[in-house]
């Protein structure tokens, strides 16, 4: 590799540009700092690259992905054990990354939850309410290390700026009729009224009420009404054009960076950002305590070296820790021996869900939003007797509709043939005829879950590919067939005429094809100590004190909710301990 050419220094260089990194460039523009933003793909604006019709091209975007990152650009290996030979993602399927200006945050549906202040001390929450013998020797679960109520007034903050369509359903305290009786307080309303309700929300809200349960509205970040929010972006009324997962908004609609903060962020003098750079290094001097950089390659292919005071890494999640083993960063985590951190407790998600049938009702299913949906959460983690039903985790179950797209959103009841003229007649006869009972549920980590770098695979630089080693455990088997049973008991109040399921069951293997969710979590989680986490509570390196690692990489194990909103919030977090303490007197934040 050629001798890297110099760039001027800046005070503050960040590795991606999506919601984590748009909310620091905010935040560090905010305290006087030059902002430099490197951005692996290309640029994004809602104008020109979401403007309609053009967006609304279920082949280019919903099947063939142009949002996102080409695994011949940057991809991953996967086994499912430490002796298997990982090979290629070499087909989008699984997971999704988004690629370019905005990231996953453009192209995303846009379910935004806070999570059970539990979650965010799980290890301690189990040992205290249920024994540490409940705990499987292999399951590797932690506390975050910062609680709800510090994070509080972050989540408000970013449900602001995000422009939350929901109800409250505890209000400091108080329960609030229509919200989540089981969310932990929040100090003010959400900012919007929750969305316009459609049949399948209604069905399954008198069905779940019937059974005793609790049901209220999805939150979401498809504004409800027109909404201007802290920074002064503005935000159109969702119009349910169904073009919101895999897509980005063609309305100014759904909250997105481009949508929330890039258009104030880019207006700012101190901030600046290029696109098509590729960090593949994190510069450290000699002493390997203090970062003086990144080594980034252009469009061009020049490799080019970006002086800075202050390194934040804010790409996707496990992009996050490769750059972490690639630079040498902490110490790399061996599951064999169990020391090391870097590249630890990767987890994923679990979910399953059923399609329901009724020939006597029409849903209009092209008439929807990516967050349309109505949910339960009785069976969420603090709502779980973990010992009676000997597992660790739980789930929100919803009734959601996003899209009538008819490529990819084609439900057809059990035993109907895959093509043919009787596909088609299913096809005619159930179109518009179905919704979807979905569980969207935590994944706990173990010790052989984790990151490691490919020994035989590189990218196009000549750089080892990650390595990811993963399967589904019995204990997170046992949580999703536990939300089978009690979407089962749903479905029989609803009277359908046919239901079909999709849970996984034991002897599942984790399988890359199908899409499943794009919120992996861990490899460069947060803690309290060195000993088992790559960042402490302001997500600050514990080794290379000016090197700072945003996202969901950062999460010991995977909450039952989706991340953004807790991604959002941690960095809000870890910006003001930036502003506040780093940048008056640089140095380790927490004492090891």
């Amino acid at each position: 590799m050629m001798t890297p050419r110099q760039e001027k220094p800046v005070d503050v260089v960040m590795v991606g540009l999506g919601w984590t990194n748009s909310i620091i460039g905010m935040e560090m523009t905010d305290a006087g700092l030059n902002v430099l933003a490197l951005e692996q793909g290309a640029d994004r604006e809602t104008v020109p690259d979401f403007s309609y019709p053009q967006m609304a091209d279920e082949l280019t975007y919903g099947v063939r992905y142009k949002l996102m990152r080409r695994p011949a650009a940057n991809t991953v290996t996967v086994r499912h054990s430490i002796g298997d030979t990982a090979l290629p993602y070499r087909n989008l399927g699984s997971f999704l990354p988004g690629d370019g200006v905005g990231g996953a945050g453009s192209h995303w549906n846009g379910q935004s939850w806070r999570p059970m202040p539990e979650e965010l001390y799980l290890r301690t929450y189990v040992e205290e309410k249920f024994g540490k013998d409940m705990i499987p020797e292999d399951m590797t679960i932690q506390d975050f290390g910062v609680s709800y109520e510090e994070l509080e007034p972050h989540f408000d903050f970013f449900e602001k700026v995000m422009g939350i369509s929901a109800q409250a359903g505890n209000l400091q305290g108080k329960i609030q009729p229509g919200g989540n009786p089981f969310e932990g307080p929040r100090q003010n309303p959400y900012p919007l009224p929750p969305l316009p309700r459609t049949l399948n929300d209604t069905l399954f809200a008198k069905a779940a009420s019937q059974k005793g349960l609790h049901p209220f509205p999805m939150p979401a970040v498809n504004a409800s009404q027109a909404y201007t929010n802290p920074y002064n972006m503005q935000l159109g009324p969702c119009n349910f054009c169904g073009f919101c997962e895999r897509y980005g908004c063609i309305n100014y609609s759904k909250a997105s960076p481009q949508t929330c903060i890039l258009g104030a962020l880019k207006q700012r003098n101190n901030f600046a950002y290029r696109t098509h750079s590729e960090v593949i290094k994190i510069n450290v001097d000699d002493s390997g305590k203090k970062a003086t950089g990144v080594t980034y390659i252009n469009g061009e292919g020049e490799t080019i070296f970006q002086p800075a005071d202050i390194v934040i890494v804010g790409s996707f999640a496990y992009n996050n820790v490769r750059l972490l083993l690639l630079s040498k960063i902490g110490q790399p985590y061996d599951p064999v021996t169990n020391t090391g951190t870097v590249g630890r407790n990767y987890a994923y998600q679990m979910t399953g869900g059923a399609s329901v049938f009724f020939k006597d009702k029409t849903f209009n299913p092209f008439i929807d939003t990516g967050a349309n949906g109505e949910v339960i959460d009785d069976f969420a983690i603090n709502q779980i007797d973990f010992r009676k039903e000997r597992f660790i985790g739980g789930s929100y179950i919803n009734a959601g509709m996003t899209n009538g797209q008819p490529i990819r959103n084609m439900p057809l009841p059990s035993g109907t043939p895959s093509w043919g003229s009787q596909w088609k007649k299913a096809v005619k006869d159930n179109y518009g005829h179905v919704m979807s009972i979905g569980s969207h549920g935590s994944n706990m980590s173990y010790r052989d879950c984790y990151l490691s770098l490919d020994p035989t695979y590189k990218d196009r630089h000549g750089l080892p590919l990650l390595r990811m080693t993963f399967n589904w455990k019995e204990n997170d088997i046992k949580m999703t067939q536990f939300m089978k049973r009690q979407i089962e008991s749903i479905v029989e109040v609803m009277k359908p005429d046919s239901a079909k399921y999709g849970f996984k069951d034991f002897g599942s293997k984790y399988d890359v094809r199908p899409y499943q969710s794009t919120h992996n979590v861990g490899g460069a989680i947060m803690g309290t100590t060195p000993k088992n986490s790559v960042l402490n509570r302001y997500l600050q390196s514990w080794d290379v004190h000016n090197v700072f690692v945003m996202g969901a990489s950062a999460f010991p194990q995977n909450i039952q909710y989706n991340p953004t909103l807790l991604v959002g919030a941690l960095t809000y977090w870890s910006a003001k301990a930036i502003r506040e303490r780093y940048i008056p007197n640089p140095g380790p934040l927490v004492q090891a």
